[in-house]
């Protein structure tokens, strides 16, 4: 149920806790910090228009910028073997980095009209939790480099009051909601650790860090994040293969990783709101905003989890909660940036410590002795890969823990109910036939004992793959030197076609229904 209302004090929120996470993102990336603005304006207006998941909010993400802070690199390294200043250098670096953000959101794009977003159901619960825990503690971490100045931490008396407001800020998020529900908790806290900090540092100028502050702790010689409209450009990037060549890669990457943390982002915002969000619709969704930040100068991004929580928790719902966050940013990045340069750093921190709790599915550690113990290693595989690592490394890695998992588990499930009369040996057989359950369905046969034919009936059973196919062929062999010959029974369509397309390798009697045989491979 959305409010509007509620989806703009939200969308405020939101904008405010986007500003100084956009700018490090820059930084991480190596440009300036009106290219990550940008990028968090337009993933967050395009997405909430045209996403699949009303409520969530996409930006500039440390996620895809880590992944563009080599090709930065290089191109900088070029520039100056090519004798380039550093803003001729810049320039060309950002046409190959726009270039490349056009590339990732295509993919992004064309992985929504192919459907293939519903690969997100593939994901297991266990890899849900460790991909959120992770999160919680990269997120956590993330805000320790607020506690320090050059890689020092604070003085002691910039530091007590420091934790003193962020301890302040976050009792306004947990006791405000019990008394009232009408202004979101997080804006509150925002404005009036603001009016203190305001106050105090009239007093004692610097006393109380800002975030003009901590963008100049980057760049001592930006004096504002003020910053004009986005405009239209297309990216100076020379059109050869030689050039795509280099940026695809970077692409690829960026464009798997982006939808990874959209899809998880919007599969987590669909338990807490228990409502279903459209996987193929944000991959197209977050595909045109790239597009579109390519060609106005955006570093590209995706979903964010701290944001979206942020947004939730605060009761937005709606699209509106979005469109009004990033329309807010770039107000306040055009109009208003005098105002939100003074923002202490520690409400945003304490907000962010808040999503933190938030996150963290700390019902998990209820769970070691209520679930099967390879569970609990998917879980902690994930955390650590995704702490680490990197989220969709983390991801893939607790699919395929799983999946193993799975298959180990279901390969010793293969069982076969046996009957010998009339010279027949019937076995009935129980559970799937694939890689990690040949060796059970090998040994469930006696070769010398059995009777000249043998059946293998499929009513129960299915082949899953050529491991299976070949696991048949091997029986078929042994009972034929012993004089024996074997047929399938009440094989499915599917198995059929399987066993069909390996016939040039693969000798097999099928046979329909009961005892009636309809065809023999070893005769055709």
């Amino acid at each position: 149920m959305t409010n509007l209302k509620t989806d703009v004090l939200s969308g405020l929120s939101v904008a405010l806790a986007l500003i100084p996470e956009a700018i490090a993102f820059a930084f991480v990336a190596g440009v300036s910090p009106q290219v990550g603005l940008y990028a968090a304006f337009m993933m967050g207006l395009i997405t909430a228009v045209f996403g699949g998941r009303p409520g969530m909010i996409s930006g500039a993400t440390g996620a895809i910028a880590v992944i563009f802070t080599p090709l930065i690199a290089k191109m900088m390294e070029t520039s100056r073997a090519q004798g380039l200043s550093f803003d001729e250098g810049m320039q060309m670096a950002l046409g190959y980095l726009f270039a490349t953000v056009i590339l990732m959101g295509i993919i992004q794009v064309l992985f929504g009209v192919f459907k293939l977003g519903k690969f997100i159901r593939l994901v297991p619960h266990p890899v849900m939790i460790g991909f959120v825990n992770g999160l919680a503690i990269i997120i956590f971490k993330a805000q320790f480099s607020q506690f320090t100045v050059g890689g020092d931490l604070l003085p002691s008396n910039q530091l007590m009051i420091m934790l003193a407001l962020i301890a302040f800020t976050m009792g306004i998020c947990i006791f405000l909601p019990k008394f009232t529900k009408a202004i979101p908790a997080t804006l509150v806290s925002i404005a009036s650790v603001s009016i203190i900090g305001h106050f105090v540092n009239q007093s004692n100028p610097g006393l109380i860090r800002t975030v003009l502050d901590f963008v100049q702790d980057m760049d001592p010689k930006i004096t504002t994040i003020a910053a004009g409209l986005p405009t239209f450009g297309i990216p100076q990037f020379p059109m050869t293969y030689e050039a795509f060549k280099f940026i695809l890669p970077f692409a690829v990457i960026a464009a798997a990783v982006g939808l990874i943390e959209s899809l998880m982002t919007l599969t987590l915002v669909d338990e807490l709101t228990e409502t279903r969000g459209k996987g193929n619709k944000e991959c197209v969704g977050q595909g045109v905003a790239n597009i579109v930040n390519g060609f106005f100068g955006g570093m590209g991004g995706c979903a964010m989890i701290g944001q979206s929580m942020i947004n939730i928790k605060s009761g937005g719902r709606g699209r509106t909660s979005g469109i009004t966050a990033s329309i807010a940013l770039l107000l306040f990045i055009v109009l208003g940036s005098s105002i939100i340069e003074v923002i202490p750093l520690a409400a945003l921190v304490g907000i962010m410590f808040m999503v933190v709790l938030g996150t963290f599915e700390w019902s998990s550690f209820r769970l070691f002795k209520k679930i099967p113990t390879s569970d609990i290693l998917v879980i902690i595989i994930v955390t650590t890969v995704t702490v680490f690592f990197d989220l969709a490394i983390a991801v893939i890695v607790g699919i395929i823990v799983s999946a193993l998992v799975f298959a180990w588990e279901h390969g010793k499930t293969i069982t076969a109910n046996k009957e010998t009369k009339d010279n027949k040996t019937n076995y009935t057989l129980n559970g799937p036939l694939f890689f990690a359950s040949i060796t059970s369905f090998k040994d469930l046969f006696n070769f010398k004992e059995d009777a000249d034919h043998i059946y293998i009936d499929f009513a129960a059973s299915k082949i899953w793959d050529h491991s299976g196919i070949e696991a048949l062929q091997n029986v078929s062999e042994r009972y034929a030197t012993n004089g024996k010959k074997l047929h399938l029974l009440n094989v499915s369509s599917d198995c059929k076609t399987l066993l069909n397309k390996a016939s040039n390798i693969v000798e097999l009697t099928i046979l329909e229904g009961s005892h009636r045989i309809a065809d023999d491979a070893l005769d055709s």
